[in-house]
């Protein structure tokens, strides 16, 4: 062989600074992102916040405004909106027609703000682990007797999740049989966190093993293992697990894998402190025949290049070093701006496109949610499935259902009689609804539940209704007879 040159073309796709500076800020959370912008304004003095008292000269160094806010035309019609059993929603046109901001670089209200709704409404959160299980109580179809019990229950968990008052204590308090104790102790387990409420760690375990499917890999021998084996398995004595329970290896594996999955402090979530606000990164409501979808404005603070720096660049100072210091953090201020600009309007036209599909669930609530993936957002504002999944992370939006991550919008598809898809998220609402109107000495079993949701038109098999029951942290019927039995 000769040595020869060979001329080729070729195309090569490289990652800029500025894409990856805007791809880093679209997956990050309103935290992460207000922690980033302030990391940056102590880092690049030319970046600056704008405030109620400087707000003058304002200064944008985007190439045109961003948008701020679009609108869903509503075509639903009248008797749809009454309806609240509405499973699917039609087909709507929608009008995109974007509102300017007028002075900010990402984020703008609307102007009328006395539509807005208050922060009041938007902060839902729980205070305390206390307060978030007594409101999951408050809220069950229980008797007087057992939301006593219950009660009663709950003033006796920690702060890392655990009972710490034995279940005759608690009877004998209220002078109440053991057993019942017993079956709302198991139900106040299987709320949200799941094992809240346990008395050791293996119960704690165990309540959270119950919620999963039971085609789960190692789920049997994990079960077992935490009812019998915690502290050998503490000790790392896995051989003496196997021999035990007579297991290979490869199958323990998979169940201490399992194992690792849960949360031995389902407490510590909240820790007994106050839960953060959620500040709603997308807020959605209703003014005239249209669904108006905005940024909030209170989510990311308002940047700006200083234009006592920026003028140095122009200036006819001694100092090169400076002048080259000045011009390029200028560089990196307005890449930083575009990038944050970039970020707010995918977001905003991915809230639209949900919102745009979800109009039922605005109106009717989860048993109206249509069913949505990736997919279907992707196509609509021409973005990679991904980007979609970045954009919607702990993202929220305020509707007048309530606040709401944006991933919670999507669900798989369950077939209906009539050949059309109804979500999962509905179907789960449904549940939960069919549960809550039972009568209380004779709840349904999940075959009842199956055949009831069959007769309504829903094809859902009853191993999918368990599933969906035990996410809901629903008792099975034996638990619910027990509980309401006087």
């Amino acid at each position: 062989m000769k040595p020869a040159l060979e001329l080729k073309v070729s195309q090569q796709l490289k990652m800029t600074p500025q894409l990856r500076q805007a791809i880093h800020l679209l997956q990050l959370s309103r935290l992460e992102l207000d922690q980033e912008i302030r990391e940056t304004l102590e880092e690049n003095p030319l970046l600056e916040e704008v405030t109620p008292g400087n707000e003058d000269e304002f200064e944008t160094e985007a190439d045109s405004e961003p948008l701020s806010s679009m609108e869903v035309e509503d075509r639903t019609s009248e008797p749809e909106r009454a309806s609240e059993d509405q499973g699917t929603a039609e087909s709507v046109d929608t009008d995109w027609d974007a509102g300017v901001a007028p002075d900010s670089p990402g984020l703008s209200g609307s102007g009328e703000e006395d539509e807005l709704p208050g922060i009041e409404a938007r902060n839902s959160a729980p205070e305390t682990l206390g307060d978030h299980l007594l409101w999951q109580i408050h809220m069950a179809p229980l008797s007087p007797g057992d939301r006593a019990i219950a009660e009663a229950l709950v003033s006796g968990i920690s702060d890392e999740g655990y009972q710490t008052a034995t279940l005759a204590e608690v009877a004998e308090t209220l002078g109440v049989p053991e057993e019942d104790v017993h079956a709302v102790h198991v139900w106040v387990m299987h709320l949200d966190p799941v094992g809240v409420g346990a008395r050791d760690l293996a119960e704690c375990l165990g309540a959270q093993l119950d919620l999963l499917e039971q085609d789960t890999p190692g789920l049997d021998t994990a079960r077992a293992v935490v009812a019998h084996h915690l502290e050998d398995l503490g000790k790392h004595d896995l051989k003496g697990i196997r021999k035990a329970l007579g297991v290979g290896e490869e199958e323990l594996d998979r169940a201490v894998d399992l194992i690792r999955t849960l949360n031995p402090r389902p407490g510590s979530v909240m820790g007994g402190q106050t839960a953060p606000t959620v500040l709603p990164d997308v807020l959605v409501y209703h003014r005239g025949d249209r669904w108006q979808v905005e940024l909030n404005a209170e989510a990311i603070p308002r940047l700006r290049i200083n234009a006592a720096y920026s003028d140095l660049v122009r200036g006819t100072a001694a100092d090169q070093e400076a002048r080259k210091y000045v011009r390029d953090h200028l560089q990196q201020a307005r890449w930083f701006i575009k990038s944050l600009a970039s970020r707010n309007e995918t977001l905003l036209k991915v809230a639209t496109a949900i919102v745009e599909r979800q109009q039922s669930f605005l109106e009717n609530g989860p048993t109206a949610m249509r069913p949505m993936v990736l997919r279907d957002i992707a196509e609509a504002v021409d973005l990679h499935e991904s980007t979609v999944s970045r954009v919607t992370t702990q993202k929220y939006m305020h509707t007048p259902q309530g606040v709401f991550e944006l991933k919670y919008f999507f669900s798989s598809q369950l077939g209906t009689s009539d050949g059309e898809g109804v979500s999962a998220t509905a179907i789960r609402a449904m549940i939960q609804r069919l549960v809550d109107e039972e009568e209380p000495g004779k709840p349904y079993s999940d075959a009842k539940l199956a055949e009831i949701l069959e007769e309504q038109g829903f094809q859902v098999a009853r191993r999918t209704v368990v599933k969906y029951r035990k996410a809901l942290g629903i008792p099975s019927s034996s638990q619910r007879r027990r509980m309401t039995r006087r």
